[in-house]
This record gives structure tokens, C-alpha cells and sequence, in this order.
């Protein structure tokens, strides 16, 4: 069997980040890293949605993506968990991919590989998912798990934890019997960041697209590229990133 439901992408975007303001929408190669994010997702196939907040703030990125003609779904800024659970149930998803806006490299043939491992389990308790164990560079995270197993997180997680970071409750195994499956890669390059948080992070990403033409690469070109300029990887790597609960 395999599993035949409607899976899409949902990423979270807001334009009130506290460590990078507005981050989604500052630019690169001419483009906003929004625009470079999205357009790796809509190359898996799938449909995308992007679930911001009803914020004036996050205006910007409603006719950014408007204009991009991709659905928009507005939802809390801190409970994100109820925004996610909002957007699946607009726009009729049985599967849900779950990413963050601030990964403006993450290599659609990683995303949809995870999704066709999903599809192939036919298992709504399963959660699937490529960052359960760090084997990939930060910025190329994804999630998968049913909209069942969603809408019931959404309807029984009481922890400010579970509200804000959307996954916890699932990952964390907090019904019980969650099946949790890791996709890892053997390609190295976990300890680099091509994730966008902050500004050495920008100068990091700002290089790649400008310089090496980061927008035509998959992740292993990428690694590549860190790789043999170690001088690049050096701009963001004392960058801690935030814990669960922070």
C-alpha cells in the first residue's frame, strides 16, 4: 500500500524574527530569500502554502507570496502549532511537509525523497523526518506526518513548548505511539549552516548566491562549496542555534 492523500508543503514565515528582522524579506541576487525559498519548494511538485501571521508586520509577506501566486494561510505569531493546523485544514491536506522560511538552499530532491519514504510507509502515526539526527547541513530540515496526527496535537498539547515549535509534541512522543524514522545522508557537512538566522548567517548565503551561484545547486554541490572554501563556512560557525523552548 501507499499512502494517496493530498500532501503539501507548509512553511512557517513572519517578518517580527528577533535575531534577524524581516529576514525573509531582505535579499539576495537580486531576489528576497522568501522568493529563492519558495521557488525550491514548488520543485518538489508539491503544493505549497505559506502559513504567516495576522500581524500588520507580516503584510509584506502576504502580497509577496500573493504575487508569487502561492496560498497564504494567517494564523497566531506564538501559536504556531494552531496556524499549522489551520492551513492544513484550509486547504484540504490529509499529509503535511512541514519547513521553516529561513531555509532558502533546502534542496527540493532531499524533500521530496523524505515524502516519497512517507508515502511508501502508509503509516499515519509515522513521523518522518531528516533532523531527528544532524547528518545534514542546517537548512535543509524538513518534516512529514499526517494532518490526523497534526490536528490532534493541535487539539491536546498544552505545553508553550508544543504551541510554538509546531513538531514537539510529535517528536517528542508525547501520545505514546508515534512511530519516529530518521532519513540521514552520508554526504557530511552537518556542522555547516546554510540556514538564515541571523547576519553572519546572511553574509554566508549573500556569498553563495552571488558568488557561486547557489540557486542552481543541490546540497552536495553546496557542501562541495563550504568545503573547499573553508573561509566561507568560517562566517557563520560560531553561530549557536536556539534550543527547543528558547
Amino acid at each position: 500500500m501507499t499512502f494517496t492523500g493530498k500532501i503539501g508543503v507548509i512553511t512557517q514565515a513572519r517578518a517580527t524574527s528577533t535575531r534577524l528582522p524581516a529576514k525573509v524579506l531582505l535579499t539576495a541576487d537580486g531576489r528576497t530569500y522568501l522568493e529563492h525559498h519558495v521557488e525550491r519548494l514548488v520543485a518538489t511538485g508539491l503544493p505549497v502554502i505559506v502559513a504567516t501571521t495576522t500581524n500588520v508586520d507580516d503584510d509584506p509577506i502576504v502580497i509577496l507570496t500573493e504575487k508569487l501566486g502561492l496560498p497564504v494561510f494567517r494564523g497566531s505569531e506564538q501559536d504556531v502549532l494552531s496556524r499549522f493546523a489551520g492551513a492544513a485544514t484550509q486547504y484540504g491536506l490529509e499529509g503535511v511537509v512541514r519547513v521553516t522560511s529561513d531555509c532558502p538552499l533546502i534542496d527540493p530532491e532531499v524533500v521530496a525523497a523524505g515524502v516519497d519514504r512517507w508515502r511508501a510507509e502508509d503509516d499515519e502515526d509515522l513521523y518522518l523526518s531528516n533532523c531527528l539526527e544532524r547528518t545534514y547541513p542546517r537548512g535543509m530540515d524538513y518534516e512529514v506526518f499526517s494532518t490526523k496526527r497534526l490536528l490532534e496535537a493541535d487539539a491536546k498539547a498544552t505545553l508553550q513548548a508544543d504551541r510554538e515549535h509546531v513538531t514537539s509534541y510529535l517528536h517528542q512522543n508525547r501520545p505514546g505511539d508515534i512511530r519516529l524514522q530518521n532519513l540521514s545522508w552520508s554526504g557530511g557537512g552537518a556542522e555547516y549552516r546554510l540556514t538564515l538566522d541571523t547576519s553572519d548567517d546572511r553574509l554566508l548565503l549573500t556569498a553563495l548566491f552571488e558568488e557561486y551561484a547557489a540557486s542552481t545547486l543541490n546540497c552536495a554541490e553546496l557542501v562541495g562549496v563550504l568545503t573547499e572554501h573553508p573561509e566561507l563556512a568560517a562566517l557563520n560557525a560560531h553561530i549557536e542555534q536556539k534550543k527547543l523552548g528558547d
